[in-house]
């Protein structure tokens, strides 16, 4: 073989090597993404969740909920 063909083949060698590097760190990166989308699905339902009940709260500190002693309206 010529020495013209064995640089390519040296440079091929080296493309297929940093391709398995990228593909891999594709994959490391693909999982990490999933999981921090999981996450952030599960604290924007967690402050939701904390939102209705502060809301819930407040009205009832403004006098919006009825006492466990108070009549109803109808009554």
């Amino acid at each position: 073989m010529t020495e013209e063909v064995l640089k390519l083949m040296e440079r091929i060698d080296e493309l297929e090597s940093r391709l398995a590097f990228q593909e891999d760190t594709i994959s490391q990166l693909n999982d990490v993404i999933t999981r921090q989308d999981a996450d952030i699905r599960s604290v924007v339902a967690r402050l939701r969740e904390l939102g209705d009940k502060y809301s819930a709260l407040t009205f009832e500190m403004q006098g919006g909920g009825r006492q466990a002693d108070e009549k109803p309206p109808h009554y």
